[in-house]
C-alpha cells in the first residue's frame, strides 16, 4: 500500500408422563462438546472488531455478478472453514449488502444482521451446532448497489468507464462478501466474474477460463492457489486490454490498461520483467504462480492486491529531470508480494513488517537508477521520527495505520539494522524472511528473533526493539552526527 452474536437455537419441547424419571443432560454436553457463539473480533489493536472468533476460512468460492453503470450486482460466497471451538453460532463481517439466504453444510441457517464499530455483523446459527475441528461450509447469498451507502468506508473504487475496481486494504473486502475480513486468516480463493459485452472482469490469480453468456456477457474464472487474507482483494470490471508476457525466469505476466491506451501504457507494464530480476535476485522466487498491474483511472493510489498490484493512472509522470521515478512505486507494490502478500502480518499493529520493506527497497531502487540518495532520504526521516513516534507512536507500535512512521520509519529500522549488521548479514536477514515464513502470518516478536537467529548476534534482540517499540530514535550506526530536528 502507497500513502494514501446473537444465537437463535431451537429447543423441542418434550412431553413426560410423572412417572418417567427426570431426563439427563443432552448427550453431548456428558461427552464434552459445548457449543457457544463465535466472538465477534479477533481483537486486532488497531482494529478490535475486525475479523469473528471460533472458526479459520480455508477457502472462499465467490461468484460475483456486476453490471456496470447502474452499479448493481449479486453475489454468492462460499466459505470453506474448519471450527476452532464448538460453535452454536458464528460471525461474518459484511457491510451494505441484502442477505438472502444462508445455509450451513446445505442446511439453511438463521441470520441476523447487527451494526459493527466498522461495517455491520452477520450472525449465522446452524441448523446443528458445529463441533471443535469440524470442516464446515457456509454459503451466503446476496444482493445490492456498488454505491449504496455503507456503515463504514467503502472499498469501491468507480472510473469513468461505469466499472469498479476493489481496494479493501484494511478493512473494506466486507464491502463486496461477507467474509472473516481480517490478516490472520488467509485462504485460498476462486472466483467467477461476469463482465458485459465490452468490459473485462479481473481478479487474483490466474485466469481459468471464460464462459460466454446468452445475453452477450462472459463469466470469468480465476484461481490463486496460495493462501490470501481479504485485505488484498483484487476484483475488477473494466472497460480495459489485458497485456500477456514473462518474467525473465518464466513467470506468467498479465496486465489489465485502460482499453485504447496500449500503446501508452504497454512500455510501463513491459519494465516488470526487470523489477521481478532485480527483487528476486534478493529474496528468492517471486512467491506467486502468476503477476501483473491493473492501470485504472477510478484510482488514484497504488496497492499491492495480491498477484496484481492496482495503480492509479496519476501516477505514470516523468519527474522533472525527465526520469521515471514511478518506477519506484511499481517496486514499492512489488516487494509487497513478498513482504505482506506472501508473508503477511498476523495483525495491524505489525503494519511496519510490510511498508518498512517495501518503502526501503524503493528508496534502494532510486538509488541505484542514480535518481536520488538513500542516506538523504534516511537522515531526513531520523531528524523528523521523534516528532512523529509521539504523536503517532514508534513504528513497531502505531497508533493507526498509514501514517510515516510505519512507512519510511519502518524503512528506517531496516537501514538502521543494515549499518549495525552489516550487508551481507542484513541480505541474507531480509532474504531467508521470506522463505522461512512463506504463507503465514508474522508479528515484530518474529523478525526480532529471526534477525538474531540469522545473524548469530543477540545483541540484535535490543537493537530493534529500541528501534521499534522506543519512544525516542536510538542513536544511527555511523551517523553519530544525525539528530531530530528541534
Amino acid at each position: 500500500m502507497t500513502s494514501s452474536r446473537r444465537s437463535f437455537l431451537t429447543t423441542a419441547a418434550v412431553a413426560a408422563a410423572v412417572s418417567v424419571p427426570v431426563l439427563a443432560p443432552p448427550a453431548f454436553a456428558a461427552h464434552g462438546f459445548d457449543p457457544r457463539p463465535g466472538s465477534d473480533g479477533v481483537g486486532d489493536p488497531l482494529y478490535p472488531t475486525l475479523g469473528n472468533g471460533g472458526y479459520q476460512v480455508t477457502h472462499y468460492d465467490l461468484t460475483f455478478d456486476f453490471t456496470p453503470v447502474t452499479y448493481d450486482f449479486t453475489g454468492e460466497v462460499t466459505l470453506s472453514a474448519r471450527a476452532t471451538q464448538d460453535l452454536s453460532s458464528f460471525n461474518l463481517d459484511t457491510d451494505g449488502h441484502t442477505i438472502d439466504a444462508v445455509t450451513v453444510n446445505g442446511r439453511a441457517a438463521q441470520f441476523a444482521l447487527s451494526v459493527g464499530k466498522s461495517g455491520q455483523e452477520l450472525t449465522v446459527t446452524p441448523a446443528r451446532p458445529l463441533h471443535e475441528n469440524a470442516p464446515f461450509t457456509a454459503t451466503v447469498t446476496y444482493h445490492g448497489n456498488g454505491k449504496a451507502p455503507r456503515t463504514g468506508l467503502s472499498g469501491w473504487k468507480f472510473g469513468t468507464d461505469g466499472g469498479f475496481a476493489s481496494a479493501v486494504q484494511s478493512s473494506r473486502a466486507d464491502t463486496f462478501l461477507p467474509c472473516n475480513d481480517t490478516p490472520s486468516d488467509k485462504a485460498t480463493w476462486t472466483f467467477h466474474i461476469s463482465a458485459p459485452e465490452g468490459y473485462v472482469a479481473a481478479a487474483n490469480g490466474r485466469l481459468t477460463g471464460k464462459d460466454k453468456r446468452s445475453d452477450g456477457s462472459t463469466v470469468w474464472h480465476f484461481a490463486l492457489r496460495e493462501r490470501m487474507p481479504t485485505e488484498l482483494l483484487g476484483i475488477a470490471v473494466v472497460k480495459g486490454t489485458y497485456l500477456y508476457g514473462t518474467s525473465h525466469t518464466g513467470l506468467p505476466l498479465r496486465h489489465v490498461v485502460p482499453q485504447g491506451q496500449e500503446d501508452k501504457y504497454g512500455p510501463i507494464v513491459a519494465r516488470t520483467p526487470d523489477h521481478l530480476a532485480w527483487l528476486e535476485a534478493k529474496f528468492g522466487a517471486y512467491p506467486f504462480s502468476v503477476y501483473g498491474i491493473h492501470i485504472y483511472d477510478g484510482y488514484t493510489d497504488a496497492l499491492e492486491n495480491s498477484t496484481l498490484t492496482l495503480m492509479g493512472t496519476n501516477w505514470f509522470k516523468l519527474n522533472a529531470d525527465g526520469n521515471p521515478t514511478y518506477e519506484n512505486t511499481m517496486v514499492h507494490e512489488l516487494t509487497h508480494q513478498w513482504f505482506g502478500d506472501c508473508v503477511t502480518p498476523n495483525d495491524w499493529q505489525q503494519a511496519w513488517l510490510n511498508e518498512g520493506p517495501a518503502t526501503y527497497y524503493a528508496a534502494l531502487h532510486s538509488e541505484e537508477r542514480g535518481w536520488s540518495l538513500m542516506v538523504d532520504k534516511m537522515k531526513t526521516t531520523y531528524e523528523k521520527l521523534d516528532a512523529i513516534r509521539a504523536s503517532d507512536g514508534p513504528p513497531g507500535l502505531p497508533k493507526a495505520l498509514g501514517g510515516t512512521n510505519i512507512y519510511d520509519g519502518g524503512a528506517l529500522v531496516l537501514y538502521a539494522l543494515r549499518l549495525q549488521a552489516g550487508q551481507r548479514t542484513f541480505d541474507r536477514i531480509m532474504g531467508q524472511w521470506p522463505r522461512r515464513f512463506k504463507d503465514r502470518t508474522v508479528t515484530s516478536e518474529d523478525f526480532i528473533r529471526h534477525a538474531v537467529d540469522v545473524a548469530g548476534d543477540r545483541s540484535l534482540d535490543a537493537f530493534l526493539r529500541d528501534w521499534l517499540f522506543g519512544a525516542k530514535n536510538p542513536p544511527m550506526p555511523g551517523h553519530p552526527d544525525w539528530s531530530a530536528a528541534a
